[in-house]
C-alpha cells in the first residue's frame, strides 16, 4: 500500500492553521469569560480558569486591548470587557430586526411586481444589503444578503447618503469614489425632497432599483427598501404604482419602528 507523502512544507501549514484555530477560539473564550464575570479579573485568574499559561493568557488580552475590546484597571491592572462589544451586538441586533420588519413588506412588494425586492441597512459603516426576495422574472444580478453596495452608484448607497450619516459612509467605503462630487450633492439634493433614488446602468448595465428610506421613532435613517428589475420594468421616471407601492411599504416599516412620514 503506497503511504502519502507530506512534505515538511504541508505538515508546517497544518500545524499553523491549527494554531491560528486554538488562538481563535481561546480569544472567544476570554471574550465570553469577562462579558459574564461581574467585574474585572486579574490575569491570573484568567489563565487559571481557561486552563493556559500567565503568557499565553497575558498575548492574547494584549491582543483584545490593541483592538479596544477589553481595558485593564491602572490600578490592579484587573481586566474587564468594554463597550465595543455592545456597540457590535447593537449593529447586530439592528441588522435582524429590520430584515424581521422588513420581510413582509418586501414579499408584497415582490408579488405585486414580480421583481426582485431588497433591503439594505449600514453594517460596519458600509451599505449591506440584509434581505433579497426573488421575483418572477430572473435577472442577472449578484444581489444578495452581506454584499455592499456603493454609496455613490447604488439606489441604496443614494438613499443612505441622503438620509443617513454619509461622512460615515464615505470613509468606509474603499471603491471608487465619485466621478462628479458637485452633481452627486445636487443628485442627493432632489432625493431628499422627492423621497426616492433609482440609479438606472449605475450597478449593472440594463438594471435599475427604485429605493425608498426607512427611518425610526426619532426620525432617523435606518434603512432602505427597494425593487429591482430591467431598465425597461423600472425606468429613471418610475411608473405611478411603482412610486405608490415602494414609498407605501417604506412607510409601513418606519411605522413599525416608530417613525413617521418625513
Amino acid at each position: 500500500m503506497d503511504i502519502p507523502f507530506r512534505s515538511a512544507e504541508h505538515s508546517e501549514t497544518v500545524a499553523t492553521s491549527r494554531e491560528g484555530l486554538l488562538s481563535v477560539n481561546f480569544i472567544l473564550n476570554v471574550i465570553e469569560l469577562l462579558a459574564e464575570t461581574d467585574g474585572p479579573r486579574a490575569l491570573s485568574d484568567i489563565a487559571r480558569t481557561l486552563g493556559v499559561s500567565k503568557p499565553r493568557a497575558h498575548r492574547h488580552l494584549r491582543a483584545l486591548l490593541q483592538r479596544g475590546y477589553v481595558r485593564q484597571e491602572s490600578v490592579t491592572e484587573r481586566y474587564e470587557i468594554t463597550a465595543k462589544l455592545l456597540a457590535l451586538g447593537e449593529v447586530v441586533r439592528d441588522r435582524f430586526e429590520i430584515a424581521r420588519l422588513v420581510r413582509p413588506e418586501m414579499a408584497r412588494l415582490r408579488d405585486a411586481s414580480g421583481l426582485v425586492a431588497t433591503a439594505s441597512t449600514l453594517i460596519a459603516d458600509l451599505v449591506t444589503i440584509v434581505e433579497a426576495l426573488d421575483g418572477r422574472m430572473l435577472i442577472d444580478a449578484d444581489i444578495l444578503p452581506g454584499n455592499a453596495l456603493s454609496p455613490f452608484n447604488s439606489a441604496h448607497g443614494l438613499v443612505a447618503l441622503a438620509f443617513g450619516p454619509a461622512q460615515r459612509i464615505t470613509r468606509a467605503w474603499t471603491g471608487p469614489p465619485p466621478s462628479n462630487p458637485e452633481e452627486l450633492e445636487a443628485e442627493l439634493a432632489g432625493i431628499r425632497q422627492r423621497g426616492w433614488a433609482t440609479a438606472p446602468n449605475r450597478v449593472f448595465p440594463g438594471i435599475n432599483a427604485l429605493a425608498a428610506p426607512i427611518f425610526d421613532h426619532r426620525g432617523d435613517w435606518r434603512g432602505t427598501i427597494a425593487i429591482v428589475g430591467p431598465t425597461s420594468l423600472v425606468p429613471a421616471d418610475p411608473a405611478p404604482v411603482q412610486l405608490k407601492d415602494v414609498l407605501r411599504a417604506a412607510r409601513e416599516v418606519s411605522r413599525q419602528l416608530g417613525g413617521q412620514d418625513q
